[in-house]
């Protein structure tokens, strides 16, 4: 039985086309509601929004399924549904309400916050052959943007272009993505949504874009206007031009998905689609009808729900096949796999159709691995095939460099290296053998907190211009101002901060998993100390193109950490070793101390310990053996390490980058076997091994 048969609506019959189906000059309109008592579709005038220009009863059908077949919808239609229904806890029926269709392809927009329309669309689109990259999982280096902010303000392409599908396959941005060796950009929120009115009321807008209105349509403002003067059509024609030339480039496009609650919020917000059509059956509530919200959003979309699971199944395959998306990431995804008493599961029905749907199967699937619910956090506990945004990662990685730095500025250093060298080697204490290391996105920054130059540059946040009070955002960020908060001349605090962030960097790049950077980081992008910057679109929040020297340098040891990432394996396994075990594509690692002896158990511990030789062998099946040396060092004295004369069958150490170089050294220098070598404060060094 295939995937999407996995979901069946009461009475048998499966919940296949919904939406509208072009055939024969003539289309059908397939709409599921299991309480409605009425559904009509309303046809509207192609240029007034507001004339009414016909009404169709539509007839139930076994399964809850409501249908018309009419030739008035054609390809441009615009319509709309209005549902009767009963009252009573949990239905929120209106049959004067004008309601989107959840499967619509197309959306166009009147004069008012709610007067949206759906569009009949006819699907297809010349691909001109181009094949999705299918980047395997040890190289993938994913880079996440929002498609605005990235291209804005780039000079290299063209101004009517800035900010759109178009201008992110410009072949200046291509240029850059491939310059700094990322391999996949992860955009944030594409999918059409709107502002919450809370904000438009203060003047603030939802910039990152976590407020979908409908699951199916490219959001039309990232068009550029030509595009968007020509209707849904041509915007959806520029966003797949956009994804084909990305894939011409060898580049591949994941999106950030928010299947988990949608623009609707809380009971009495706008009732523009679900909430309209079969409130009771879309979303997570109590018996009294009151919302169960585990997003914080307001609601929570019901998958434990035949019809709502199928909703995000149907809207992910369209995605992956008519758009050749070639991945996605869930926003709290643990809301996903809730079941019908509210608990996550990681064997929820939607979660393994997702896994098993063939047409899926060539797709990464990443799982952001939390909500605010009870029992939220899940970082490890999704199934097989989901890759997890590794938090634990991001937090051990911040300690290390950064809070605990500040901490023994001040006393000592609270923990030894221990922990920070398991994040290193893959985390294979949150993620189970079968899974294996590649199962980890690791991640330092992301859209939601500090950027890497905020990180260092400020103890707390600054979030004043969200008009909150500076109560909204984290309070725990990790992060380490290294003297002065924000903005300083003094050049050992600038020194100081630069080091910390390619450290950082660096320990992204160079360890096991799937590494994650945030588009800007990479240059030293700040947002004064915002660390949400949700609210914002403005220059705050867009990529600053022009670069001072030390913006230049950190872009090029990316460069060179993405570049050694791709030439050495060693640094990229696919599985975990086993001890006297040879398991192909797994790295075997020994563990060195400052002396070049075999690390002893306590040493791990040792607060006073927060130096490590690290070598990392590889075992390919595809491709030639490799090793590599890396040395950390996690305190701010500079120290002398003796290079390890234990190590099988080595006769030398290639360097091969420092982060305590200013601009990365090109020149590989090469040491021998206890060899001493000083290494500054707080810095690490990696060597090839021959």
């Amino acid at each position: 039985m295939s995937a999407t048969r996995a979901f069946a609506a009461p009475g048998g019959t499966n919940l296949d086309n919904l939406g509208v189906r072009l055939h024969d000059g003539t289309a059908t309109l397939r709409v599921w509601s299991q309480n409605a008592s009425s559904v009509e579709l309303v046809l509207f005038d192609e240029s007034d929004l507001d004339w009414v220009t016909d009404t169709v009863r539509l007839e139930r059908r076994p399964g809850s399924v409501w249908e018309v077949t009419t030739d008035l919808l054609q390809p441009g239609t615009r319509y709309a549904l209005r549902v009767g229904g009963p009252h009573g806890p949990g239905n929120t029926f209106n049959p004067e309400t004008l309601l989107l269709d959840p499967y619509a392809r197309g959306l166009a927009q009147g004069d008012g916050y709610e007067e949206w329309r759906s569009v009949v669309i006819a699907d297809g689109f010349d691909w001109g052959g181009v094949q999705k990259p299918r980047i395997p999982l040890d190289r993938t280096v994913v880079y996440e943007g929002h498609l605005k902010g990235m291209t804005k303000r780039h000079p290299g392409v063209t101004p009517a272009l800035h900010g759109t599908y178009a201008g992110l396959a410009h072949p200046a941005m291509i240029e850059y993505l491939h310059s700094i060796g990322v391999t996949t950009v992860e955009l944030l929120p594409i999918h059409a949504f709107v502002p919450e009115p809370r904000l438009l009321e203060r003047g603030l807008t939802n910039y990152w874009g976590y407020n979908t209105l409908n699951f199916f349509t490219p959001h039309a403002a990232y068009a550029s206007d030509d595009a968007r003067k020509e209707g849904p059509e041509a915007v959806l024609s520029e966003f797949k031009g956009m994804v084909r030339l990305l894939h011409e480039a060898g580049l591949e496009v994941v999106l950030d998905v928010v299947y988990n609650h949608t623009s609707e919020e809380g009971i009495g917000g706008p009732r523009s689609s679900l909430r309209g059509i079969d409130n009771a059956a879309y979303y997570r509530q109590q018996d009294d009808g009151a919302y169960i919200d585990t997003t914080g959003c307001g609601n929570t979309l019901n998958t434990s729900t035949d019809a709502a699971a199928r909703l995000v199944l149907d809207s992910l395959r369209y995605w992956a096949t008519e758009m050749q998306i070639d991945g996605f990431r869930f926003d709290l995804a643990t809301a996903l796999g809730r079941n019908d008493r509210h608990e996550y599961d990681r064997e929820h029905a939607l979660l393994r159709a997702i896994q098993d749907d063939p047409i899926l199967a060539d797709v990464k699937l990443i799982a952001e691995p939390w909500d605010v619910g009870l029992g939220g956090w899940q970082t490890g506990n999704f199934p097989d095939g989901f890759l997890e945004w590794n938090d634990r990662y991001r937090d051990r990685v911040r300690n290390f460099w950064l809070s605990d730095i500040d901490y023994a500025r001040r006393a000592s250093a609270p923990v030894g290296i221990g922990g920070f060298a398991t994040r290193l080697a893959g985390s294979s204490n949150t993620f189970s053998d079968e899974r294996g290391p590649l199962a980890s996105v690791n991640f330092v920054t992301a859209h939601d907190g500090f950027t890497l130059h905020d990180l260092v540059s400020y103890d707390v946040k600054h979030n004043e211009a969200n008009g909150e009070n500076n109560h909204d955002g984290a309070d725990m960020n990790r992060s380490f101002n290294h003297g002065a908060e924000g903005p300083t001349d003094d050049p050992a605090i600038l020194a100081a901060r630069r080091k910390a962030m390619r450290n950082l960097l660096g320990t992204v790049l160079l360890s096991a998993g799937i590494p994650m950077l945030t588009a800007g980081d990479e240059t030293g992008r700040t947002q004064r100390g915002n660390n949400n910057a949700y609210a914002h679109d403005s220059a705050l929040t867009w990529l600053n193109w022009e670069f001072e020297p030390w913006q230049e340098d950190l872009r090029a040891h990316v460069a060179a950490l993405t570049r050694l990432r791709r030439e050495n394996p060693a640094l990229r396994p696919s599985r975990y070793a086993r001890l006297g075990e040879h398991i192909p594509n797994a790295s075997v690692m020994d563990w060195y101390d400052q002396n070049g002896e075999t690390m002893e158990q306590q040493q791990w511990t040792d607060p006073g310990n927060r130096t490590l030789q690290y070598v990392a062998a590889s075992t390919p099946d595809a491709e030639d053996f490799n090793r590599i040396l890396l040395i950390v060092h996690g305190t701010e004295t500079p120290i002398d390490i003796t290079l390890p004369e234990a190590v099988e069958g080595a006769t030398r150490f290639v360097s091969l980058w420092s982060s305590a170089d200013e601009h990365p050294d090109a020149e590989e220098r090469v040491h021998l076997p206890g060899d001493v070598l000083p290494i500054p404060g707080t810095s690490m060094h990696l060597f090839r091994v021959e």
